[in-house]
């Protein structure tokens, strides 16, 4: 079969999916995301050489703990959010720093369950509670963020292969551009703002708050959605390897497809948590 057509096959797949996993109910989008990372877990496991077993073990606790908790309606304190934000931040910044290092050896193994727990498995955590607000389940959210992802991604290559001329870190990824970036940055928060007047639809009164919360979101996308790219492909040089795994023909692994949400993740369940302390005029 063609490259491209199994490219697109597989790609059409995976959105399909995704989509109506999100939209049908909320067992199947924790089913899905569940899947998701265990295969994330399995791939991550399969690149910085630690026990598989072990890694899905500690995946299924906690991400049922957390769907049940959840699904059941029982809501823990705000300090719960707090804590898990500021866990799988400080690992955040512990991937961004690892992803600048020079240092070319192996990882040890505390660094590689460190990044299993906050790199992999916590962001996992952070995404089943993001589509959860006051009033339930809405999949408009996490359907916006991916909507968001896409379009960063789409733009970030189209203007990078048209225009590109500086590299943006071209040790780790050498087709990533500035203008790329920009491109993808910009093109997201026009999406942020169509997303926010024609997709959530918030009442008038309201209109302008989602306007800004949207658009910073993707921002917020833009820019670390691009960070956690790089972290991954990071991981993948160092393991010497092109692709997280090979479930998804013509895509790679479902880390491939996932680097930039799970990064991007607790960044934007942080904004959800300052939100909470500020009142727009």
């Amino acid at each position: 079969m063609n490259e491209t057509l199994k490219r697109a096959i597989s790609g059409a797949v995976y959105i399909v999916l995704l989509l109506a996993s999100i939209l049908y109910s909320t067992e199947s989008f924790f089913i899905l995301f569940g899947l998701f990372l265990l295969i994330a877990a399995y791939e991550f496991s399969s690149l910085v050489q630690i026990n598989k077993i072990a890694s899905l073990f500690i995946s299924v606790i906690a991400y049922s703990s957390i769907t049940y908790l959840l699904f059941n309606k029982i809501h823990l304190s705000k300090n719960f959010d707090i804590t898990l934000s500021i866990a799988t931040l400080f690992i955040s910044i512990k991937c961004i720093y690892f992803l600048f290092e020079n240092k070319k050896g192996k990882l040890d193994s505390i660094s590689k369950y460190i990044y299993l727990f906050g790199y992999i498995i916590l962001p996992f955590l952070i995404i089943a509670k993001i589509p959860f607000g006051l009033k339930g389940y809405n999949p408009k959210i996490i359907i916006g963020i991916f909507i968001l992802i896409w379009t960063n991604d789409t733009f970030a290559y189209i203007v990078g292969k048209s225009i590109g001329r500086h590299k943006l870190f071209e040790r780790i990824s050498p087709k990533k551009t500035i203008e790329g970036f920009v491109g993808g940055v910009v093109f997201a928060m026009i999406a942020g703002y169509l997303i926010s007047k024609f997709y959530i639809k918030a009442s008038p009164k309201f209109s302008d708050q989602s306007i800004i919360i949207w658009t910073t979101i993707a921002l917020i996308v833009g820019v670390f959605g691009t960070i956690g790219d790089l972290v991954e492909s990071k991981f993948k040089r160092i393991a010497g390897v092109k692709d997280s795994g090979k479930i998804m023909p013509g895509h790679g692994g479902i880390l491939d497809r996932l680097d930039s949400v799970i990064f991007v993740a607790p960044y934007i369940f942080l904004f959800y948590q300052i939100l909470n302390y500020v009142t727009f005029s």
